[in-house]
C-alpha cells in the first residue's frame, strides 16, 4: 500500500487507446518512428448533453449503470518490475502486436522504487490480461521518474506523464527511448490521453495535465513528425502541496464520437467537459472554480461536482459513454469508484477494495458495449492489477 496519504501524487492514467504519432494506411508501415495509427473519420454523433447543473441523486434505475453489473474481482498479476519498483499509476490497453507487447496486454508504469520511496520508480511493466499474469519488463529509465499516467499509440509506442521528472516521454513497444518531447509546457504532468484525428486533414493529438499549474496542453502532431503544445485551458484547481501531495487536474479521458475531454479534478472534487476538444485554440479556456471563462467558455461544462466524489484522481471511460472515476481520500477502508453518466446523472458507487484508503491509481475499460465491459484497475494496496467483470 503506498503511504499515499502522507504524500498524495500523481495520476492514474487512462485512455482507453492512446497512441503516439503519425498515421498509417491500412496495409502499410508508418515512416513515423513516434507512432502509426489508422486514420480516422469524423463522427456524427450527436451531442446530448444536458445544459442542466450537475445531480448528485443516484439514479433509481439500477439498469443503467454498468458498474452495478460488474460484481467480480479478479487479480490480473502482481505490477512490481525485476528491480523492485511498485506503486503501479498509469494504465492502458495495448491495441496490437509489437515488440515486448502482445494486443490486449496490460501496460503500467510504477511511480515508487524498491524501497517504497515515493516518486522515484522509473518503470513500466507489461501484463497479459489473464489471472496468475506475472509482469515483463518493459524499461527503465531516469525520464520515467515518478511516472503517473501512460496512453498507448495504434503503434503500441507509449507515451507517458512523469511527474518528479517533469517531462512527458515516449518509449517504444520494444522498451526502447523515442523522446522526451523537451521544452514543452510541463508542470508536474498529471494525466494522459490520446485524440486521434477527425478527419483526413485533421491533426492526431495527445491531451497532457499538469498538477503543477492546474493547465491542459494539447500536443499537436505535425507531419515529420514534429510536435507543438497548445495551453488550451489554464486554472483548473489544484492543491498546492509539494511534489508528492498534489492533488489538481488528472484522469483525462478523450470521447472520439463527440470530440470532447473529460477532467477529473480531486482538489475540488469535479467532472469537468470541454466539447469540440480539437478546434480549442491555446488560451481558450479559462477556469475559476467551477465557472468558465475565455472565448471557447461555452464549450467547458462542469458535469458533476462533490460528493461521493472524494479526492479523484483516475478515470475510465466505458463503451457506453458512462465515465468511472477513482477517489482516494474516502474514510473507513473504501476505495470506491463513482459511476457518472456524460449528463452529469450519477448512477453507482462501488467499493473495489476494503483495505487502506487511496489505493485507487489507473483505470482503462475494455469491450463494445455495456453488456461486455470489464475495468481494470491497479490496487496499490497490493501492487497489483485487477479486473472487474461480471
Amino acid at each position: 500500500m503506498p503511504s499515499f496519504w502522507k504524500i498524495l501524487t500523481a495520476t492514474c492514467a487512462f485512455a482507453i487507446l492512446g497512441p503516439a504519432l503519425a498515421a498509417c494506411s491500412s496495409g502499410g508501415a508508418s515512416s513515423n518512428p513516434a507512432v502509426s495509427m489508422p486514420s480516422s473519420s469524423d463522427s456524427q454523433a450527436v451531442d446530448t448533453l444536458s445544459a442542466d447543473p450537475p445531480q448528485n441523486d443516484v439514479d433509481p434505475d439500477n439498469g443503467n449503470s454498468v458498474l452495478k453489473q460488474l460484481n467480480t474481482t479478479t487479480t490480473i498479476g502482481s505490477t512490481v518490475d525485476p528491480n523492485g519498483d511498485q506503486n503501479p499509476y498509469g494504465l492502458d490497453i495495448t491495441p496490437i502486436d509489437a515488440g515486448l507487447l502482445k494486443a490486449g496486454d496490460l501496460v503500467v508504469c510504477n511511480f515508487n522504487d524498491i524501497t517504497n520511496t515515493q516518486g522515484l520508480g522509473t518503470t513500466i511493466v507489461a501484463l497479459h490480461p489473464h489471472p496468475g499474469s506475472t509482469p515483463t519488463h518493459v524499461a527503465q529509465d531516469s525520464r520515467l521518474l515518478g511516472c503517473d499516467a501512460l496512453a498507448l499509440a495504434p503503434n503500441d509506442n507509449i507515451w507517458l506523464a512523469a511527474f518528479n521528472a517533469n517531462d512527458n516521454p515516449i518509449f517504444g513497444p520494444d522498451g526502447a527511448f523515442v523522446t522526451a518531447l523537451a521544452g514543452g509546457p510541463w508542470h508536474h504532468p498529471f494525466g494522459e490521453t490520446f485524440a486521434p484525428a477527425r478527419d483526413d486533414h485533421g491533426t492526431q493529438a495527445f491531451y497532457e495535465s499538469n498538477a503543477g499549474d492546474g493547465s491542459i496542453v494539447r500536443i499537436n502532431i505535425n507531419p515529420g513528425p514534429t510536435f507543438t503544445f497548445d495551453v488550451i485551458a489554464t486554472g483548473f484547481a489544484v492543491n498546492g502541496g509539494a511534489p508528492g501531495s498534489i492533488l489538481g487536474p488528472s484522469g483525462v479521458q478523450y470521447d472520439d464520437n463527440h470530440d470532447r475531454l473529460y477532467i477529473v479534478d480531486g482538489a475540488n472534487n469535479t467532472l469537468t467537459s470541454i466539447s469540440h476538444v480539437s478546434k480549442i485554440p491555446a488560451g481558450g479556456i479559462t477556469v475559476n472554480g467551477t465557472t468558465f471563462g475565455g472565448r471557447f467558455k461555452k464549450e467547458a461544462r462542469l458535469v458533476f461536482s462533490g460528493s461521493p466524489l472524494n479526492g479523484p484522481i483516475s478515470s475510465a471511460l466505458l463503451p457506453d459513454g458512462h465515465l468511472v472515476l477513482g477517489n482516494t481520500l474516502d474514510p473507513n477502508g473504501s476505495n470506491l469508484m463513482v459511476e457518472i453518466k456524460s449528463d452529469g446523472h450519477l448512477l453507482a458507487v462501488k467499493n473495489v477494495d476494503t483495505g487502506a484508503a487511496a489505493a485507487l491509481f489507473g483505470m482503462v475499460a475494455s469491450g463494445h458495449d455495456a453488456g461486455d465491459t470489464k475495468i481494470y484497475f491497479n490496487d496499490d494496496n497490493d501492487n497489483t492489477v485487477k479486473l472487474l467483470s461480471r
